[in-house]
Formats: C-alpha cells, sequence, structure tokens
C-alpha cells in the first residue's frame, strides 16, 4: 500500500509506471496530484473485492474437512525501472480463518494437488506485488532475515512471521501468519528456497544492468569559463579565435564562431572577441563561443556600426609620445627632440648590421609603455634570432609576437597579416595602436618567397608585385581624424651586401613620414645611440614641438652640420649625459 507522502516524493515517471499496472487508470497528460489521487481511490476499491472473495472461499470450504490456506505472496524480482503498485491482503480475513485451521498429521496428495491449482490459479488472479528496496544495503539486510525465517520454519515447525524488504515508502512492516501444514509439505519447501535464492539472485545482475543503463549525470559548464582571442574569418563564412599564446596561428586553444554569430555582431578579420565559452560536446572538435561579452573592448552594439579603416580620414600626426620622461634613456631622448614620434608615425629605422638597432626598439617600447598606459603597444619580430625574441618578451611591457628564422615565410606573412588586421579594427573603435617592427626588409623577403611568379622580376630578385602588400602593411600607419591612430616604426636593412636589401630600402624611402639613420662608423667608436643627427628627421615636426623648442633645435642643427656625424653625436651624447632631462638639455645650451 502507498500512502500519500510516499507517492508525492515518487517522480511523475514513476507513478505513471504504477499507474500503467493498475491498468484502470489513465494516466497520459494528467497532472502528479491529479494522478496521485487516482491511485489512492484504486487502493481503496481494491481492497474491498479481494475482501469479499476471501469469506466466499471459506463458507465454500466449510462443507469438506479441509485445510485452507492464505495465498501465499509471491515475490517478484526488484526492479527500479519498473515499480509496481503493491496490493496488501486483507488484515480482517485472517481471523477468521485461524480459528477453522486443523493441522493435518498426514499428508493427502489430493489436497496438494488441489492446493497446487488454487495457488497457480491464485497467481494468475492476483496482482503482482514489487517491493521498493531503499538501498542495495538494506535489500542485503533483508535477505539475510528471510533466509534465517526460512531455516526457523524447516526445523521447528512453527508459525514463523516474514519481514518484507524494505519499502522505498518505508511502509510498518506487517507479520503475516503462515500455516504449520505449509513446512511439512516436503515438495513445497524445496521449491520455495530455490525461488527465494533464484530470485536473489537476480537482483544483483539486474541491479548492475540497470546501473550500466543509467546515463552518467550532465555536468553543466556552459558560461563557466570566459576566453579572448584574435578572430580569423575562414573562406566557408565562420572563423576562430586565434590565442596571442601561439602567435596567432593554428592551436588547441583555438575558439569557433559560426556563420551567424560573426553576421550578428558585424565581425571582421583581426577583431578581438572576448566571450563565454562551453566544452565541445559529441562529434564537435572544437570550443564553441556561446556568448559575445566584448569586442575589442567595446560593447558589441558600439562596435556593429563602426566606420571601415579604408574609409577614415588620415592627417598628420599632432599628439607627440613622451619619450623624455618616465622611464626615458639617453637613445629615447635624442629622438624626442631630433626626429620626434607623434601618434599616427609612419617610421623608418634605417640602419646597417650591428648599430643596435634592436636596444633602440626596446628602448622606444619601454618608454612608450611607460608615459602612455593608453596605447596597445605591439612589438612585432619577423625573421628575428629566438634569443632576441626571448629578451624582448622579458623585458618589454606590450605584446610581443615573434617568428624567428626557422619559421616558414608563409607563418611570417600569416602573423604579420593578422597584427595588420588587429591593429586595424582597434583603431576603427577609436584606439591608439603602436607597431614596432623589426624588420620590414625581411618581411618583404617574405612576402617576395610566398608571391607567385609574375613573369616581372626586379634587380636583386624581387618580384614586381612582391613588393604591394608589405608596402600596403606600412602604409597602413595614419593619425585617424577625430579617432584613433596607428603608429608603425620599422627597421630596414642597408648595405648587408646583398641587392635585394637595397631594393627593398630603395622602395621604401619615400614612404615613410619619420626617419632615422644609423650609422656603423658611430657604433664601430662605441658611442651609443649611433644616430646619424643630421640624417635623421621627422616631417612636419612643427605640429609635434612647440615654438621655443623648434627655435632651440634649429640652432642645434645649424651648429652640428658643420660636424661629421661621429663628432656631433659624441657631442650631443656627453651633453646628454650631464643634464637630467630635455629642458635642462635646451637651458643649457645657453652656456
Amino acid at each position: 500500500m502507498f500512502d500519500i507522502s510516499a507517492l508525492k516524493e515518487m517522480k511523475l515517471s514513476e507513478l505513471q509506471e504504477i499507474a500503467k499496472l493498475a491498468k484502470t487508470i489513465k494516466f497520459n497528460g494528467v497532472k502528479k496530484d491529479t494522478l496521485i489521487s487516482q491511485i489512492l481511490a484504486h487502493q481503496e476499491s481494491s481492497v474491498a473485492p479481494q475482501a469479499n472473495a476471501v469469506t466466499d472461499i471459506e463458507k465454500g470450504d466449510d462443507d469438506k474437512p479441509k485445510r485452507t490456506r492464505i495465498a501465499p505472496v509471491k515475490k517478484a524480482d526488484i526492479s527500479k525501472n519498473n515499480p509496481v503498485l503493491e496490493f496488501d491482503q486483507v488484515a480482517e480475513a485472517p481471523a477468521k480463518v485461524e480459528k477453522e485451521v486443523v493441522p493435518e498429521t498426514k499428508i493427502q496428495p489430493k489436497a496438494d494437488s488441489e492446493q497446487i491449482v488454487e495457488k497457480k490459479a491464485e497467481e494468475k488472479k492476483g496482482p503482482k506485488i514489487v517491493k521498493f528496496s531503499k538501498s542495495a544495503y538494506e535489500k542485503k539486510v533483508a535477505l539475510q532475515k528471510e533466509k534465517e525465517i526460512s531455516k526457523e520454519i524447516i526445523s521447528e515447525g512453527d508459525v514463523a512471521a516474514e519481514t518484507p524488504t524494505a519499502e522505498k515508502t518505508e511502509a510498518p512492516v506487517i507479520a503475516k501468519k503462515v500455516n504449520p501444514n505449509q513446512n511439512k509439505n516436503p515438495n513445497q519447501n524445496p521449491n520455495q528456497n530455490p525461488n527465494q535464492n533464484g530470485n536473489n539472485g537476480n537482483q544483483n545482475p539486474n541491479h548492475k544492468n540497470k546501473k550500466n543503463n543509467f546515463r552518467d549525470s550532465d555536468f553543466e559548464f556552459d558560461g563557466i569559463i570566459e576566453s579572448e582571442g584574435v578572430l580569423e574569418m575562414m573562406p566557408d563564412g565562420y572563423g576562430f579565435l586565434r590565442s596571442s599564446d601561439y602567435n596567432y596561428l593554428a592551436s588547441p586553444d583555438d575558439i569557433y564562431l559560426s556563420t551567424s554569430q560573426i553576421r550578428l555582431f558585424g565581425l571582421k578579420t583581426g577583431d578581438t572577441v572576448k566571450g563565454v565559452v562551453r566544452p565541445p560536446k559529441e562529434g564537435e572538435k572544437f570550443f564553441p563561443l556561446v556568448r559575445v561579452l566584448k569586442i575589442n573592448g567595446h560593447d558589441p552594439q558600439v562596435v556593429r556600426d563602426r566606420v571601415s579603416f579604408e574609409h577614415l580620414t588620415p592627417v598628420f600626426p599632432s599628439e607627440k609620445f613622451k619619450l623624455a620622461e618616465k622611464g626615458s634613456s639617453v637613445s629615447t631622448r635624442i629622438i624626442d627632440l631630433f626626429s620626434p614620434i607623434g601618434k599616427g608615425q609612419r617610421g623608418m629605422i634605417v640602419a646597417q648590421p650591428k648599430t643596435g638597432k634592436t636596444m633602440l626598439l626596446k628602448d622606444i617600447a619601454n618608454a612608450i609603455a611607460a608615459n602612455h598606459p593608453e596605447v596597445y603597444l605591439i612589438v612585432l619580430l619577423i625573421d628575428e634570432r629566438p634569443e632576441e625574441v626571448t629578451d624582448m618578451q622579458r623585458s618589454v611591457r606590450g605584446e610581443v609576437i615573434a617568428s624567428t628564422f626557422d619559421r616558414e615565410p608563409q607563418e611570417h606573412v600569416k602573423i604579420a597579416n593578422i597584427v595588420l588586421e588587429k591593429a586595424k579594427r582597434l583603431v576603427e573603435c577609436g584606439h591608439d595602436v603602436v607597431i614596432l617592427l623589426d624588420s620590414i626588409t625581411r618581411l618583404a623577403r617574405a612576402y617576395n618567397t610566398v608571391q607567385p611568379a609574375s613573369g616581372k622580376v626586379l634587380s636583386g630578385g624581387v618580384d614586381a608585385n612582391a613588393l604591394q602588400k608589405p608596402k600596403r602593411f606600412f602604409g597602413a600607419a595614419r593619425n585617424v581624424e577625430n579617432g584613433g591612430s596607428l603608429s608603425i616604426i620599422a627597421t630596414a636593412l642597408t648595405e648587408t651586401g646583398s641587392k635585394m636589401d637595397e631594393v627593398i630600402f630603395e622602395e621604401f624611402k619615400g614612404t615613410g613620414n619619420m626617419e632615422l639613420q644609423l650609422d656603423r662608423k658611430i657604433a664601430n667608436k662605441r658611442i651609443f645611440p649611433a644616430i646619424d643627427l643630421t640624417s635623421s628627421s621627422t616631417r612636419r615636426d612643427d605640429l609635434l614641438l612647440d615654438e621655443k623648442t623648434l627655435q632651440r633645435m634649429w640652432i642645434m642643427r645649424k651648429y652640428l652640420s658643420d660636424m661629421n656625424p661621429v663628432e656631433s653625436m659624441d657631442f650631443v651624447n656627453d651633453r646628454f649625459k650631464k643634464t637630467r632631462n630635455n629642458e635642462e638639455f635646451l637651458i643649457s645650451m645657453n652656456d
């Protein structure tokens, strides 16, 4: 019997199984409360007919001096998935039966055969009873008790109380009386124990099978992990967020973006996307992006209406980078006066080998990072030595992206393209970006290797179309009107003995608006920075320097023009070391 509290604890699927076995209850589309009331009503209605049936049997057997017995309770297999409604035997009927039962000493074959027929008939008519076990431990305890009771019945022949297995509903245990003549029947006890053992033995295999059939609990990891990457579009329309830890190349950290997400937010190659990621499901290879939180540091709704980089208005740089203040060195102080760098500058450091161009680039990067935290600094090292990459990563507070000389030219080109696209997308959103490229000559060599042959070859083995893409890279630097800025400071190699390097340098010579010349003769004298002051200058430096500083720099340049590069650098270097900042140096010029 189920009480209302036990039924309420069950799930709807278990209640439907109970109703299904009752065969008179409609359970499809019925709510849980309605189904519970129908099951309780069915239990009450089924108790009365059973009581009447027992009394009728007793009246019919009064004529013969036969022994009557209560229908034995057949224990069915315990199954978690198929619970069956249990209808207990009527508690009122056995009171009358106990008075009329007379223990017999002789075995009557006829009576036994009739009992077996009655037993089979009752098994067919009576509902199957399934006991719900609360746990495997309680099952084991109950089975041990049943075995002990069966042994006592065989040995003593007394009336034993059967202890039913603990039900899932924790119903009170009802002691049921057993006819002592049952124990005297030699056919019944041997059959009873094997059946019980068989049923008990079947419980464990069924239990194991059900465990195997259970699905592992689903753990929801959606919304836990937040990740960020730079979008790279595929030709089919979808894309991946590449990780900066792998220099924006294909890696295990890639995050998948569907075509619908890219169209919804108007994403392009190079967009820095931050969002929520979920683990891949069955059949999926990549971590998909579930929700977009930020695009280039802005809200996705704002970024959707941005103006494309190609349609932004470029103007001359008007805001100077402060290289002579916090984190400055003699090198950056000299650059700040003789060839100032503004936001949106397209500068080129022309250098011969072993003139300290990499160290100069590092000083510029540290000065910008110290004085301009609002600037997004990228150091791009193409075809460089691995130890220089490590040194740059450890000493510069900025994003260092590198492709060393042991990599394929295709990787050089791919990394340079995605870095440029990332910088463009940041400028579209109003950010100030600085790219320090070392070196543009080696990048042009990589483009020349990757470029398909056009049939027109310039002197030095340079393809006619190979320099278009590195020119586009260098030409992307600009100061945008009413927006952000993209500054590119690139190093170019000269006098390396390669005709190709000379051709590349000549192509880029007139494209920049700031040029810083390094001289090998000054470096040989161990004077650093080895800057040729008379050859180094910035176009429209009047927009970057104030009037007083501009006039003093004209005087300084006239004074240094009579000296050779080594003498002029030695003189300026000595004066700069004696002063703490550039203002003090300009004041000391009067002396």
